[in-house]
């Protein structure tokens, strides 16, 4: 039996925290048959070395993480590595048309009307790929919702959101509505809020859509582990091609 581990960055905030071990719980309820452990690279505990450490079996490691950057493409794989796993790491979550659905769910709970611009509003990075892949995040939401989204981001990466919001404000719509692209209550997330948009949607948070995607990229792996140990050439696990 392969245990699924939900790795994600780690939070200050007890809300946060509380968030994300609402969406283990609800992923584990998914399949009752299959081992999920949660842990994180950083702050919180348990610790992702910690957790590995104890598990013996084949393991996926699924980030709960919506781009690729340091912490995917670096920091991640290190830290198996150093703990001395061969556990298989799943690509992040985003982007996905399964969370341009919970984006826009949000986003009608926080009052999105027809007329308004939106802006989704992400942490940022310094990896052009990981704000590549929020920018692929935004088409599909864009297509979702049937009009322009902006990418923005609330640290690194540009345009800024207070960029973004200034842009958008000096346009016809009359109202500026702001999706939060992140996982859980937070730092990033009172960045968001403290913006100045006409309404801020909340964090994708627990939702049976998220969960689901978790699922998704921990059967991608294993499959794509079970193709490179019988020699064929496994196919990538992005539903897009956006590299993104």
């Amino acid at each position: 039996m392969t245990t699924l581990v939900l790795a994600g960055h780690g939070t200050r905030s007890a809300r946060g925290e509380e968030t994300l071990a609402g969406l283990c719980d609800l992923v584990r309820a998914g399949r009752p048959g299959t081992r999920v452990e949660q842990a994180f690279l950083e702050i919180s505990s348990p610790p992702l070395a910690g957790v590995l450490a104890g598990l013996t079996g084949p393991v996926v490691v699924v980030p709960l993480l919506l781009a690729g950057g340091y912490h995917v493409h670096i920091d991640l794989p290190s830290v198996v590595a150093a703990a001395g796993s061969d556990a298989v790491v799943a690509p992040p979550l985003g982007p996905h048309p399964l969370l341009a659905a919970v984006l826009a769910r949000r986003l009608a709970a926080a009052g999105l009307r027809a007329a308004d611009s939106v802006i989704l509003g992400a942490a940022g990075s310094s990896d052009p790929t990981a704000l590549a892949d929020v920018r692929a995040a935004a088409r599909l939401l864009a297509a979702r919702l049937s009009r322009p989204v902006v990418a923005a981001f609330a640290a690194a990466g540009t345009p800024t959101v207070a960029e973004a919001l200034e842009r958008l404000r000096s346009g016809p719509a009359p109202r500026v509505a702001l999706a939060s692209y992140l996982l859980a209550p937070g730092f990033f997330q009172g960045r968001l809020e403290a913006a100045g948009a006409d309404l801020v949607a909340a964090p994708l948070g627990v939702d049976t859509d998220l969960a689901a995607l978790i699922w998704t990229r921990f059967d991608q792996a294993r499959r794509t582990a079970t193709a490179a140990g019988t020699g064929r050439v496994p196919r990538g696990p992005r539903e897009m091609s956006h590299r993104a």
